[in-house]
C-alpha cells in the first residue's frame, strides 16, 4: 500500500510567520506533527511519503503514486484542503480525512471517501482493520478519549527538519477550563491527559538525533493543566534531559494562573522554557465573565503578566474584541493594556464562533451565525453578527491593529518587555542561518525599512541597557516586520468584512 500523507497550505496569518521565515532561510514555522504521528501508527510494511504544502508543491506524480491520500487540516486550511480533495477525485485517488476541520464539520465534506475523525488513536485502528477486510465505512467516530501512553514516536524521517523554524511535541491534551468560545474541550475534553516523562524524553531524543538544536514548541492547549505532574515528574525529567545538550529552547501555551505559582515558573525556566502563549482575551471583567474565562477574572491581569516576565518567561498574548458586553471603550482599553504589559506578540482577533463550541450553539439559536468559521483570527472577518454592529467592530479592530503594530508603538513594547524580562537561562547556539539573519535584518529593517530609525534605536538601547538580550531584540524586530506585513495585507485593504472563506 502506497500512502501519501498531505498537510494543506496555511494562508498568510500571524502564526504563519511567512515574512519572518525569509530572514532565517526557512519555509514553514512548524512541521505537521499530527500527520507524522499518524504515519507511525500505519502498518510498517506500507510505503509512506509526506507532502507538506507549506514547504513543497503537490505533484501529479505523487498523487499517481499513491493508493490512498491521508489528509488532515484545521479550519484555517479549508481552502487548500478542498483543492487537494478536488485533485484527488479528478485523479481517482481515495481520500481519508481527519483532524480538527473534518471532526468539527464532517457534513461539509461528502466527497471524502472515509472520515476518520476525533482522536486518530481511537478511530484509525478500526478503519485499518475494516480496510484490510474490504469493508471500510464512510465515517469513524470515537466514543471516548485516548490514553496518551500508547502514542508512538512521530516519524521524523518523513520530513526535512531544516525547512522548519521550530519543531513541535505534544505532552498533554485537554484543558480543565471551559471557555465559551474555545473548541479545545469539545475536541479533547476537560481532563488533562498526559504522556509519561519517558515518552517525552524519547521523542526529544529523536528530534535531537536529527541534528535539531533550535526551538521546540510544546503544542499543548494548556501545558499547566496538571501542575502536580509537571512539578514532580515532567519538568525534573526535562531538566535532567538537558544536561550535556546544546540549544533546544522550549515554548508552550498556558493559562494565566501560571503567574500564581513561582515554583512552577522557576522549574519551567530551568527546564529550558523561555516563552508562553496565554489567552488574555480582554481587560474587561464583564467580557471575561460573559465568555466564562473565569481563570482570568478577579486578578490584576497586568501584574500577572509582569510577574511571568520577571520569572524569565516571555508572554505572547491572545486578545478578542466583539463580546456582547464590549462597549466602544474596549478598543482603547485593549491598546492600553497591550502597550503597558509589554506583550510584544499580541494576537488580536474579532470574536468568532467555532463549530462545536457553546458559543456557536448559543448564537445559532439566536440566528447570529452567518458564515463559515475561517479559523483565522486576524483576517478581518467574523462568522457572527456582533452585538455592537459589524461596522463598529471592524472600525475598532482596525484601530487596534494599526496602533499596536505601527513601528513606533511596536518597538516601544519591545523595550518595555526587555526592561522586565529576566535574562533566559537557555539559549539557542548561533548557527549560520541565525548569523546571516542578523545581517539581513540590518539591511532590510535598518536600511530599507520604514522602521529603520526605531530599529537602530532599539539595538543601541539594548546594547547599552540589556546586552544579553540583543539576539531577542533582533528576533522581535523581525517578527514585527512580519506582523506589519500581515496588517497591511488584511487591515489596510478592502478585505475586511463578511466574506465566505474557502469557497
Amino acid at each position: 500500500m502506497n500512502v501519501l500523507l498531505v498537510n494543506p497550505k496555511f494562508p498568510e496569518t500571524f502564526w504563519s510567520f511567512t515574512y519572518a521565515l525569509s530572514f532565517i532561510g526557512k519555509k514553514s514555522a512548524f512541521p505537521p506533527l499530527g500527520l507524522l504521528t499518524v504515519a507511525a501508527m500505519l502498518p510498517d510494511e506500507w510505503n509512506k511519503r509526506l507532502v507538506d504544502l507549506n514547504t513543497q508543491s503537490l505533484s501529479n506524480e505523487s498523487l499517481l503514486w499513491a493508493d490512498m491520500v491521508l489528509l488532515t487540516g484545521m479550519a484555517v486550511q479549508r481552502a487548500s484542503a478542498r483543492n487537494i480533495i478536488h485533485r484527488c477525485r479528478l485523479m481517482q485517488v481515495k481520500v481519508v480525512a481527519g483532524g480538527p476541520l473534518f471532526s468539527s464539520e464532517p457534513e461539509a465534506f461528502p466527497e471524502v471517501d472515509h472520515l476518520v475523525l476525533d482522536e486518530a488513536e481511537m478511530t484509525l485502528p478500526a478503519f485499518l482493520s475494516d480496510l484490510m477486510a474490504g469493508k471500510a465505512k464512510k465515517t469513524y467516530r470515537a466514543l471516548d478519549f485516548c490514553n496518551l501512553n500508547t502514542i508512538p514516536v512521530p516519524l521524523w524521517e518523513l520530513i526535512q527538519t531544516r525547512q522548519y523554524a521550530s519543531m513541535n511535541i505534544q505532552f498533554s491534551r485537554g484543558c480543565p477550563y471551559n471557555c465559551e468560545f474555545c473548541n479545545v474541550t469539545a475536541l479533547f475534553g476537560r481532563r488533562s491527559r498526559t504522556k509519561t516523562p519517558q515518552q517525552i524524553t524519547t521523542e526529544l531524543d529523536h528530534i535531537y538525533a536529527t541534528g535539531w538544536r533550535g526551538s521546540i514548541f510544546f503544542v499543548d492547549d494548556n501545558f499547566i493543566g496538571n501542575k502536580g505532574f509537571l512539578k514532580t515528574r515532567l519538568l525534573p525529567s526535562l531538566i535532567e534531559w538537558r544536561k550535556g545538550k546544546k540549544g533546544c529552547v522550549f515554548f508552550t501555551e498556558s493559562s494565566i494562573n501560571l503567574a500564581d505559582d513561582p515554583e512552577l515558573m522557576e522549574l519551567m525556566v530551568q527546564a529550558g522554557f523561555d516563552s508562553v502563549f496565554i489567552g488574555i482575551e480582554s481587560p474587561d471583567e464583564t467580557s471575561l465573565t460573559e465568555c466564562q474565562k473565569h481563570q482570568n477574572t478577579n486578578r490584576n491581569l497586568l501584574e500577572s503578566v509582569k510577574r511571568i516576565h520577571r520569572s524569565g518567561l516571555q508572554v505572547m498574548g491572545g486578545f478578542i474584541v466583539g463580546f456582547d458586553s464590549d462597549l466602544p471603550s474596549i478598543f482603547q482599553r485593549q491598546i492600553d493594556f497591550i502597550q503597558n504589559s509589554g506583550i510584544v506578540i499580541a494576537m488580536v482577533g474579532m470574536l468568532q464562533a467555532p463549530p462545536g463550541t457553546r458559543l456557536f450553539e448559543r448564537l445559532k439559536e439566536e440566528s447570529r451565525i452567518v458564515l463559515l468559521f475561517s479559523g483565522d483570527n486576524v483576517d478581518g472577518t467574523t462568522n457572527i453578527i456582533p452585538q455592537m454592529g459589524l461596522e463598529n467592530l471592524l472600525g475598532g479592530y482596525t484601530s487596534i491593529m494599526k496602533h499596536i503594530y505601527s513601528p513606533r508603538n511596536y518597538y516601544r513594547r519591545v523595550r518595555t518587555l526587555l526592561r522586565e524580562l529576566k535574562a533566559p537561562k537557555s539559549t539557542m547556539p548561533l548557527n549560520m542561518q541565525r548569523f546571516l539573519s542578523f545581517f539581513r535584518a540590518g539591511f532590510r529593517l535598518g536600511v530599507l525599512g520604514k522602521e529603520r530609525f526605531y530599529y537602530w534605536h532599539l539595538l543601541l538601547w539594548t546594547l547599552t541597557r540589556r546586552p544579553s538580550q540583543i539576539a531577542l531584540a533582533i528576533t522581535l524586530s523581525i517578527y514585527g516586520y512580519h506582523y506589519r506585513k500581515i496588517c497591511e495585507l488584511y487591515i489596510d485593504t478592502d478585505r475586511c468584512g463578511y466574506q465566505e472563506q474557502g469557497n
